[in-house]
């Protein structure tokens, strides 16, 4: 078995507010292409795939994400993630 197949996973991701908006739908089950270890390398990959997605995450540093419903940071492994979800970020009231 290569090492792209050993790495291809399929991920439930979900989004929220404005980039649910942006992407046009508020989950889908994706699979992965080897080489996405991290956060960062899933955005940069979503960015690719159309429109939506590119301005969804035009500014990178403004979407929050959480594995599996913690928070996490860009650098963060995804590697077991069974959700990633992806939402603007929050403000008090």
């Amino acid at each position: 078995m290569s090492d792209t197949a050993i790495e291809s996973r399929t991920v439930k991701l979900v989004y929220f507010a404005w980039v649910r908006e942006r992407v046009g739908v508020a989950e889908e089950r994706v699979a992965l292409p080897g080489g996405i270890a991290t956060i960062a390398d899933l955005v940069r990959w979503l960015k690719g795939r159309d429109e939506g997605y590119e301005a969804a995450f035009a500014v990178e540093s403004i979407v929050r994400a959480a594995i599996d419903h913690e928070h996490v940071k860009p650098d963060a492994s995804i590697a077991g993630a069974s959700e990633i979800a992806f939402f603007p970020p929050m403000t008090g009231g």
